[in-house]
């Protein structure tokens, strides 16, 4: 009788499906309030979030939450959580405790986690329940990336149980690498004070990705503080996106930092959310957005690999028909309960009177005209910068005064303006009027560098033709916060030249330039006259971090000066009003039959007045909200 031999099937590969789950930018957006209204929000803030996450974790069984920094910094919040200055603030940042809530995993550091120096962040940080990342932000910088010391941890290997295809359970070891921009160390020059060194982003992951991977990670996640860039930008930018993304190693990136939203609705299918073939996610600012990314997984000879991946942002909020926010889910309970004490007590904190306007305050047209804003705050520089140099070798300069707009929508959303009425001024109002923890600094400048100061700020404008159709007033490659304006002299900007410098690198185009007629006091400026220049710690620090750039005489450059915030309160605590309206220190030259369109907030209607020189015209809302007007050249 002949034996009858059976083969048995191969089993079918182990399958796993891993969602990982990222916030970015959050900056102190806690709870679903609008501290410089004082009123409720109905957009973004990490409770929404918070609910959005609960949510996916219950969608997909196997979740991992990180987030990607500028956690700490930005709006009432963090600055209440510095003032208190409680010496239990490692157990009770409200951002730190939200994050311990929700579960993180691992976080990393943005360039803003060092605002408000190194002893608060080591303080803050030591609260965290989760790992804090930075690879190439370095107490001491070696020979080679083996030979530095981290500041921070540089990465870690996350070892979790997740729930397998075959109804198992599967230990996984997650790798996830931290990367902040190094350019903090010149933005934040005063408070660093060169305790620190920092290495480029994309030399710091080539060398820590071989390593986390021989460490045995199977998946291995990117945490990088910078945005995409340009694949022809610098490996040692602030934004290296598309560089990372083409290092060997990388399952999933995380990137932040420009506040922009990565992949968009519609961009999102299987093939799109990807960088080289590497999923990538881009969660917005302020708790606009939850960033999610699937993963399916399949056990082989090699250990686990990504046979597909999905990247997707979930908003927490959409536009209604006049603008408005609409919430699309509501604040996470308990979120919103860890917060209250914080909240109210940052409240208390913002109603506090700090002086007067006779004026409104407004930032509708900053981007297009001088405001009222940058008046105030010019002059307020201006007086301490006078008071400063006093019995100096600087006393007898001319005094001027740089300002940059804020609040002026972009990807912060139609919302994103500073509406401050005439009448008595609060803490909240101040915190309006000047949003950055910067320092205040000063600088001497000759005739030349203060040409080029402008130049650089005229990079900001697209160029115009006359005859052709609109064109947005507004590069789009450059961020309003650097359209810096110089109160003390005049100027005009010729839209309907080259620009002196590119945008993206801020290096010299070799044309001759837009500003136009530049005086002090009615005289030419010439090359050779020399000025005192009242500034901020973050801008001097970018100026010096430059290639090319001008080399000042630094009067201050903000190591042990008062924040420019406070030199605001302490103009204004002097009974100081806002300087009566003058002629404009600054427009733009006549283009006859060239126009431009400006984005603002419905709300501008109120003033359209005071651009009644533009001849504008209402063209309607935008589909993110704006109100948008063109302006006749």
């Amino acid at each position: 009788m002949k034996t009858q031999v059976t083969h048995s099937l191969p089993l079918p590969p182990l399958q796993c499906r891993l969602r990982i789950l990222a916030t970015t930018d959050l900056h102190a957006h806690l709870s679903a309030w609008d501290y410089y209204l004082d009123r409720p929000a109905d957009g973004h803030c990490l409770a929404r979030v918070a609910s959005l996450l609960r949510a996916a974790r219950v969608e997909e069984e196997n979740c991992l939450y990180f987030d990607n920094g500028d956690l700490i910094e930005g709006g009432p919040l963090a600055e209440f959580a510095v003032q208190a200055k409680a010496s239990d603030a490692a157990q009770h940042h409200p951002m730190v405790a939200a994050l311990n809530a929700l579960g993180c995993d691992a976080a990393a550091l943005g360039n803003h986690e060092f605002s408000y120096g190194i002893p608060f962040l080591e303080k803050v940080m030591s609260g965290a329940g989760y790992p804090v990342l930075s690879a190439n932000i370095l107490r001491g910088k070696g020979p080679t990336v083996a030979a530095d010391q981290p500041f921070f941890q540089p990465w870690t290997l996350l070892e979790r149980s997740f729930a397998d295809s075959a109804g198992g359970t599967q230990r996984l070891r997650i790798g996830v690498l931290g990367l902040t921009p190094p350019q903090v160390l010149d933005w934040d020059r005063a408070l660093l004070s060169h305790q620190l060194n920092a290495r480029g982003m994309v030399e710091a992951a080539a060398h820590y990705l071989p390593l986390i991977r021989a460490a045995g990670a199977d998946i291995v996640v990117v945490l990088a503080h910078c945005g995409v860039g340009r694949a022809d930008g610098p490996e040692t930018g602030e934004n290296v996106g598309v560089h990372l993304a083409t290092l060997p190693g990388i399952d999933v990136l995380v990137l932040g930092h420009e506040h922009q939203v990565f992949p968009l609705p519609g961009d999102d299918g299987p093939d799109g959310g990807k960088l080289s073939g590497v999923p990538v996610v881009v969660p917005g600012a302020f708790g606009s957005h939850l960033g999610v990314v699937d993963l399916d997984l399949r056990q082989g000879d090699a250990g686990w690999m990504v046979t597909q991946s999905r990247a997707h942002c979930r908003a927490v909020a959409t536009r209604g028909s006049d603008g408005a926010a609409v919430p699309l889910i509501g604040p996470d309970a308990a979120i919103t309960a860890l917060a209250q004490d914080s909240h109210q007590a940052t409240r208390a904190f913002v109603a506090q009177p700090v002086g007067a306007s006779d004026v409104p305050l407004h930032s509708y047209f900053a981007l297009a005209q001088p405001s009222a804003i940058h008046t105030l705050i010019a002059a307020a520089q201006a007086a301490h910068l006078a008071e400063f140099v006093r019995q100096t070798a600087w006393e007898g300069l001319p005094i001027l005064s740089a300002t940059a707009p804020f609040k002026t929508g972009g990807r912060g959303g139609p919302d994103y303006f500073t509406d401050v009425p005439a009448g008595i001024l609060l803490m909240r109002h101040a915190a309006d009027l000047y949003l950055y923890p910067n320092r205040f600094a000063a600088l001497v400048l000759n005739g030349a560098g203060l040409r080029d100061w402008l130049e650089r700020a005229a990079t900001a404008y697209t160029r115009v033709t006359p005859g052709l159709p609109d064109k947005p007033l507004l590069h789009p490659d450059f961020p309003a916060t650097c359209l810096e304006m110089i109160a003390g002299l005049t100027y005009r900007i010729d839209l309907s030249a080259p620009a002196g410098f590119d945008a993206p690198t801020g290096q010299p185009t070799g044309q001759p330039g837009r500003i136009r007629d530049l005086c002090y006091q009615g005289r030419p400026v010439t090359d050779v006259m020399r000025f005192a220049l009242a500034t901020n710690s973050h801008r001097l620090g970018m100026l010096m971090g430059v290639s090319g750039a001008m080399r000042p005489e630094v009067i201050s450059d903000g190591t042990g000066a008062p924040g420019s915030r406070e030199v605001l309160l302490r103009y204004l605590a002097r009974g100081a009003a806002v300087p009566p309206r003058q002629p404009p220190d600054w427009g733009f030259c006549s283009v006859p039959g060239a126009r431009v369109t400006l984005d603002t907030s419905p709300n501008a209607v109120a003033y359209l007045q005071e651009i009644a020189h533009f001849a504008p015209q209402t063209l309607g809302l935008t589909a993110d909200g704006f109100m948008r007007f063109r302006l006749h050249l």
